[in-house]
């Protein structure tokens, strides 16, 4: 009976202690929520006729973001080819003409096309 009281006793306090435990686990350093505001990221609009004074990183942020991905894509555009078909292509070219084999395709002058031979 004592020792059904002690194990009762040490699970509640198990229970007590954890609960406490997870209501206090943050990362950051305390839990916090931003009511709405109804406005964008937060900032207040400015008075009118005055316009928006920029942070010192929005500058950089936006001329490095953009200015990477036109980068990027220039790099993606002049890429050389790499693909195997053309390299068997040309392969096949040079062992073709290597061989004195002829390996374009010359239409007979029965076939309609304009270039027949």
């Amino acid at each position: 009976m004592l020792s059904s009281r002690i194990a009762t006793a040490a699970s509640a306090s198990r229970r007590s202690v954890s609960a406490s435990l997870m209501q206090r686990r943050f990362a950051s350093g305390g839990g916090g929520y931003n009511q709405p505001t109804g406005h964008l990221f937060g900032e207040k609009p400015p008075p009118p006729g005055t316009k928006r004074a920029k942070e010192d990183w929005e500058n950089l942020w936006t001329y490095g973001m953009f200015g990477g991905m036109a980068f990027g894509g220039v790099l993606l555009f002049y890429k050389p080819d790499t693909s195997i078909q053309t390299w068997a292509m040309a392969e096949a070219k040079k062992r073709l003409e290597e061989s004195g084999e002829v390996w374009q395709y010359k239409p007979s002058p029965n076939s309609g096309h304009p270039n027949g031979v």
